[in-house]
């Protein structure tokens, strides 16, 4: 199966010439929304696209639904973009309803509406079965993912860091790029978040030094602030400050693990709001994570009453301030976790939603 990166797919979308079919394959959110929203711009202008941008999911069994709307004619629009999401699903039907999608999908392939960009989309698709090799030959296909190459991956992560800073006003001082991609194991979604706090951070500095990335920037290295997630919402007190001591020996900056810790405490709120959402595939879009991190959220979140987490951004807040004001780090330390644990904050089963 033949593919273009997404810096190619936007090269081409720049030519203005509309591409009848499209499969999005791969696990990366980031590349994939960056996609999706040139494909809108490209192709819907901005007052149409109430009317001529349409979500359907193969997974829900929306596969005809879809198809039938790309044939339709968009209204209020001489285009429109129609997107097929979770594609990956077609290959786990039973084999009748499997072959009917994949014959839906080729017939309408072999002749598509000329005013319809139909956008299909997957994580990942078994190369061996019918359904790749239909989207191999019909569809163009957009790697939207980094691979496993961890050289590459850096490297992507690296230039994306750039583009990112680039549209927030900033640059980074040689090296501080390469210490951002690895700290957030080059997860480009967090990356994007990472730059956005550095921005607040930094005021009216327009340049990110690595310093700045060691004080605001955990290490996804070392361990993953969810894993800091269930132990405050098990109100596991003494593992969670042990856990907060592992990190401080490992240079972790106290400030940047409040300012991580906070960022946590916003995701599992916007998690606690998320109504439909059954696992972290439903909920990382929204979320803007990772399937598995957004698995974690979610969980951690139905744990906690809003009122917790909201109770907790404001002890969060406080022992910044505290941090800020020169007090004692182990001390900050300890009373922000005796908080979050034993204080009726992210603890679990103290109330119900």
């Amino acid at each position: 199966m033949a593919r273009i990166s997404t810096q190619e797919l936007l090269s081409r979308l720049e030519k203005g010439k509309l591409i009848p079919a499209i499969l999005l394959l791969g696990e990366e959110p980031f590349l994939r929304d960056a996609c999706r929203a040139k494909l809108i711009e490209a192709f819907v202008p901005e007052a149409s696209r109430t009317w001529a941008v349409s979500r359907y999911s193969a997974e829900r069994g929306e596969t005809q639904a879809a198809l039938t709307q790309a044939q339709s004619l968009p209204m209020l629009s001489p285009q429109q973009v129609v997107f097929l999401e979770d594609a990956g699903a077609i290959e786990k039907f039973g084999e009748k309803n499997r072959d009917e999608a994949v014959a839906q999908l080729e017939t309408y392939m072999g002749d598509a509406a000329p005013f319809t960009v139909l956008v299909i989309e997957a994580a990942r698709l078994d190369e061996r079965m019918k359904l790749a090799k239909v989207l191999g030959q019909r569809a163009l296909v957009v790697e939207v993912g980094l691979g496993d190459n961890v050289e590459q991956r850096q490297a992507a992560a690296v230039a994306m860091a750039g583009n990112v800073a680039k549209a927030e006003g900033l640059t980074f001082e040689r090296g501080a790029a390469e210490d951002l991609a690895e700290r957030v194991a080059a997860d480009l979604m967090r990356l994007k978040t990472e730059i956005e706090k550095l921005a607040a951070y930094l005021g009216e500095r327009k340049m990110i030094r690595r310093e700045d990335v060691s004080l605001m920037v955990a290490s996804e290295k070392t361990t993953t602030i969810w894993d800091l997630a269930d132990l405050l919402a098990s109100r596991q007190g003494k593992q969670a400050l042990d856990f907060l001591d592992r990190l401080m020996r490992d240079g972790e900056e106290p400030v940047g693990m409040v300012g991580a810790m906070t960022w946590m405490y916003r995701k599992l709120i916007e998690a606690s709001e998320i109504k439909g959402a059954l696992n972290g595939w439903q909920a990382a879009r929204t979320l803007g994570m990772r399937p598995e991190q957004a698995e974690l959220a979610l969980r951690a979140a139905r744990k906690s009453t809003k009122a917790q987490l909201l109770g907790g951004l404001q002890a969060l807040k406080k022992a910044d301030d505290r941090l800020k004001g020169g007090k004692d780090t182990r001390t900050v330390m300890e009373f922000l976790v005796a908080e979050l644990t034993g204080g009726g904050v992210l603890a679990a089963g103290s109330s119900s939603k």
